[in-house]
């Protein structure tokens, strides 16, 4: 375990950001070299997958872990803290290719019987289009896996605990970006201009009702307002441009639409309305990570073997997860490891992926590539 937790330091002290994990994607490549895998796939600029044969035919079974860091300012005082300022492992992608790696270690000792794995290691998690490039790219298309299974560890859970949901298991969510358009006039003389001002009141208004109608919908829905700009700071002027940023988010994909539909409903009645043209652009797409029955009995059957501590949760997290677009495709897996009671949050400053539980997603991985691929 002690080069993997160097690598997990080296890693920690050189994030990069997303689409430029460059050296990060090189050291990976480095790691694996003394392992021998039968064929290393490059997808897209430093997305990389690793693939172990087996001697017999049988089922694909992917792993996945992430390669970048986040734009935050590490505030720990380690010997490994981060040499790029504004950049930090602020979500634990570090910790989690660090589990992937000793997996790798693992598999290169005991190679599957039959079918092959495949490790994955993706780019650009933090900013959604990584997992939609990947998982369109010509030469993942080829893999067709069976199976593909990812972790993330938990701030708030006590160490080594696995939780686990069938189903929705993170949130569908997407940015809005509203932008609308009036015409600029003397602030003595606003009837000769068309200030959107009344329209951004009434879409706020609106949009807080659409969020109410609970019956609407299978399950939670929101509706979050997270910037408007209006115009300029100039008392003379009545503005003729305005703009909203609206997050979306619901734990199932069929309430996204239906609340993306409505929303841009209501937007497009108050513009016309309002004699405002307008447009609508979204962002930051993620689908529902959605955990398919036989991939859960998996990731159950490996916990207990390990024997780990085990919570079935009854709703989804309400954060997101680019996964989301595997599961779309694909039989997929996706659980979380408890990274601590105390543990910083996610996004934090203060934030470090804990080494001491590498050991126990390797573990787990290990007793799922071992059923499917050995057995």
């Amino acid at each position: 375990m002690r080069n993997i937790i160097a690598l997990r330091r080296e890693l920690h002290k050189h994030p990069e950001l997303s689409n430029k994990e460059f050296e990060t994607s090189g050291r990976i490549a480095i790691f694996f070299q003394n392992l021998s895998p039968d064929q290393i796939i490059k997808l897209g600029s430093t997305g990389l997958a690793f693939v172990f044969n087996g001697k017999k035919s049988g089922k694909t079974v992917m792993f996945r872990a992430e390669l970048d860091a986040l734009p935050i300012t590490e505030a720990n005082n380690l010997d490994y803290a981060s040499v790029h300022n504004g950049i930090a492992h602020a979500c634990g992608h570090d910790g989690h290719m660090a589990i992937l790696s000793g997996l790798a270690k693992k598999i290169s000792a005991h190679p599957p019987r039959k079918g092959k794995v495949v490790l994955l290691f993706q780019p650009a998690e933090e900013v959604e289009q990584g997992a939609y490039d990947v998982v369109n790219h010509p030469d993942f298309v080829k893999i067709q896996p069976d199976y593909i299974f990812a972790l993330h560890n938990i701030p708030g859970v006590e160490k080594h605990k696995i939780i686990i949901k069938e189903g929705s298991f993170a949130a569908a969510s997407k940015g809005l970006t509203v932008k609308l358009y009036g015409k600029t006039s003397h602030a003595a003389e606003p009837e000769n201009g068309i200030n959107p001002a009344q329209a951004i009141s009434q879409i706020i208004q609106e949009l807080h009702e659409l969020k109410n109608q609970k019956n609407q919908f299978e399950d939670l829905i929101l509706l979050t307002i997270i910037h408007i700009q209006l115009g300029e700071v100039a008392f003379g002027t009545s503005p003729g441009y305005a703009e909203i940023r609206i997050t979306l988010r619901s734990f199932k994909n069929n309430d996204m639409d239906l609340l993306s539909s409505h929303t841009e409903q209501i937007i497009q009645r108050i513009a016309r309305e309002e004699n405002l043209k307008f447009t609508l652009k979204y962002s930051e797409v993620f689908p529902a990570t959605v955990n398919d029955k036989e991939c859960v009995n998996f990731i159950q059957e490996a916990a207990r073997e390990n024997n780990l501590s085990m919570e079935s949760i009854s709703k989804p997290f309400k954060w997101s997860e680019d996964f989301g677009y595997y599961t779309e495709k694909y039989k997929g897996g996706f659980f979380g490891l408890g990274a601590g009671i105390n543990q910083a949050a996610l996004h934090n400053p203060n934030y470090n992926f804990p080494d001491e539980i590498i050991s126990t997603g390797i573990n787990v991985f290990f007793s799922i590539y071992n059923k499917i691929t050995c057995k």
